[in-house]
């Protein structure tokens, strides 16, 4: 049997991508046979089943017998599922799960500090009403939604990764203290401070860890 050599693997892996990005296929969805993805991509079919047997390994798509070949949830990847069994072992491994989330979120702080665009969006005004008006204030819906907005897709799916191997979710909704943080947070970053807003973030980060042990 022919192996696809490590450049033509990788470069049915970007064709799919392609692909995938061009389509807008989701979770779920569907993919085009081998036999059009051979003509499609103009590789053979053989090239086309070892790529797609690779991916299948990795947890990345799924091949279902007599229905075809569909995306998978990244997050139910066995390999990361596989590597966190055994390194979330210890005490400093689970920590420091803890430590890289948050230099991801500080990141994505900055970096919307520094897009004027992004700031003149109407959904801060929205999120300080929510704040404001809403007893119920979910965590991590609203730092999902700083990483989204930080419009880098790569952090916001290690994000997501971090966040369910944490062992300080983001799973309650804000106490009124962190509400106040919260707040105090948002402001600074829609005037564009960033230094004041990474210390707000700081101040929340100090009472939501307060929360969490309790």
């Amino acid at each position: 049997m022919t192996t696809v050599s490590q450049k033509g693997f990788l470069s049915i892996v970007r064709s799919l991508r392609e692909l995938i990005t061009a389509e807008n296929l989701k979770t779920g969805d569907k993919l085009p046979s081998e036999r059009e993805l051979s003509e499609r991509l103009g590789v053979g079919r053989s090239s086309v089943r070892e790529a797609l047997r690779s991916l299948e390994l990795l947890g990345l798509i799924e091949t279902r017998r007599g229905e075809g070949t569909f995306l998978t949830d990244f997050r139910k990847h066995q390999l990361v599922e596989v590597l966190a069994t055994f390194i979330l072992q210890d005490k400093q491994s689970i920590k420091d799960v803890h430590i890289t989330r948050q230099i991801l979120e500080k990141e994505a702080i900055s970096i919307i500090v520094d897009n004027e665009s992004v700031l003149a969006l109407p959904i801060w005004k929205g999120l300080l009403l929510k704040l404001e008006q809403d007893e119920s204030f979910l965590i991590e819906s609203f730092m999902r939604e700083i990483l989204v907005l930080a419009e880098n897709r790569l952090a916001l799916k290690m994000w997501i990764l971090l966040h369910h191997f944490s062992n300080k979710p983001y799973d309650h909704d804000a106490s009124l203290k962190e509400k106040e943080a919260i707040n105090s947070f948002l402001i600074e970053l829609i005037q564009g401070h960033k230094e004041h807003a990474l210390d707000a973030y700081s101040t929340w980060m100090k009472l939501y860890e307060k929360d969490v042990k309790r």
